[in-house]
């Protein structure tokens, strides 16, 4: 993989990551403020989504030792496919969204 290729994935990486954790702050703010947030399931969605694209490129990155359990990146994988799918899954977490998007 060029060089190039593996910048532009990481440069993606912490844009998703900077993403992931504003939608949460401002989650977070909206329920100091207003005490409940539609942000939380938005947060969780998107960063659960997010999570696991970044944990893909991350084993794309070191290659065929991505897959290696001496590596940190095939537990993160696997934990980032688990926030997927646990706790309010992130099809539930649209659901919830659309729900709100259609009452207003």
């Amino acid at each position: 993989m060029a060089i190039s290729a593996i910048q532009f994935m990481l440069a993606d990486m912490a844009i998703d990551l900077e993403a992931m954790r504003l939608l949460a702050y401002k989650a977070a703010w909206e329920i100091d403020c207003y005490g409940k947030s539609i942000l939380s399931s938005y947060a969780k969605a998107f960063g659960a989504d997010h999570a696991m694209r970044i944990a893909t490129d991350a084993v794309q990155i070191f290659g065929g030792y991505g897959y290696m359990k001496e590596y940190p990146v095939e537990k993160l994988m696997r934990d980032a496919k688990l926030v997927q799918i646990y706790e309010g899954t992130s099809q539930i977490q649209r659901m919830v969204i659309a729900r709100d998007l259609l009452r207003d």
